[in-house]
């Protein structure tokens, strides 16, 4: 896989472009008048979410005023970075969204492959990067009632790929912390079979030194966090913001304002408070098991 995607490189062009807009006073209408061109095309390109063209950036370089050559050849290389394409990319070309499920198979894996650790609180499946392939291949199925069975193999394969990012030698492991409230626990996903085989990996899974598996206990009683699941996706600065992505009813949902980021943050530091400890939490896994 590698080190850094496409989308890494987009936020941070973006960051820059924003930077450089800020310092000159000008507003997005403005930058888009000179451009002639839309104000959600410079919005765009200053959240990391269009791509971005080489004239594009050489001109809002001049509007900015960019002199220096470092700094030129920086956001010039960013540009190329940011067109190349994704590991990913071959397994999600041609998948087409699914109402209420999944809007853009991509995008949480470009922003997965960036990130240093991820945080997950869940309450009905467990997270993706710890599933074998009979359940995920069980949870696709259900979940993607429109999709034909070509499209569900590639998102097995995607969402495995995924996984080896735990044990990946070329920088350092993703960091995982995955709390699960109990709920999760016995629902037999896939069947009792399946099921058995899915709890006796996430023990499998809880010896990694840097995976950490919690379980939220029905003691806990209610709290803020059972209001829907999250995770919370750690980036270097270097490549962006930390984001939350949130799937739900509506669809995928994509926060990085600082605010928001650290509200759920305070919800997941809440959580843990009231979790198992992980010895614990393997004990009641193995329970169910």
């Amino acid at each position: 896989m590698a080190a850094q995607s496409p989308v890494g490189s987009r936020r941070r062009l973006g960051a820059e472009l924003r930077r450089l807009r800020l310092k000159t006073g000008l507003t997005l209408d403005e930058v888009a008048e000179q451009m002639t061109c839309s104000t959600s095309k410079i919005s765009r390109l200053e959240t990391g979410k269009g791509i971005p063209k080489v004239p594009d950036v050489r001109e809002l370089m001049r509007i900015y005023g960019v002199t220096s050559d470092t700094e030129r050849d920086m956001l010039l290389r960013l540009v190329r970075d940011g067109r190349q394409h994704g590991w990913w990319e071959p397994l999600t070309e041609g998948v087409q969204p699914e109402r209420f499920v999944m809007d853009s198979p991509g995008r949480y894996a470009a922003l997965e492959n960036d990130a240093k650790a991820v945080r997950s609180f869940d309450v009905v499946l467990v997270h993706g990067l710890l599933q074998t392939e009979e359940y995920t291949r069980a949870v696709l199925a259900t979940l993607l009632p429109h999709h034909s069975a070509e499209e569900v193999d590639r998102l097995v394969e995607l969402r495995l790929k995924r996984q080896e990012a735990l044990r990946r030698t070329d920088r350092s492991p993703l960091e995982l912390v995955a709390v699960l409230d109990e709920a999760v626990l016995p629902r037999a996903v896939g069947g009792a079979r399946a099921w058995a085989a899915q709890l006796e990996h996430l023990l499998e899974m809880s010896e990694l030194p840097t995976v950490a598996i919690r379980v939220l206990p029905f003691s806990s009683g209610m709290l803020r966090a059972h209001f829907g699941q999250f995770v919370l996706l750690e980036i270097p600065e270097a490549l962006g913001s930390d984001v939350v992505y949130i799937e739900g009813q509506a669809g995928e949902t994509y926060l990085d304002m600082k605010a928001e980021v650290d509200t759920y943050k305070e919800v997941f530091d809440d959580v843990l408070r009231h979790s198992l400890s992980l010895a614990e939490s393997r004990q009641v896994i193995n329970r169910y098991r």
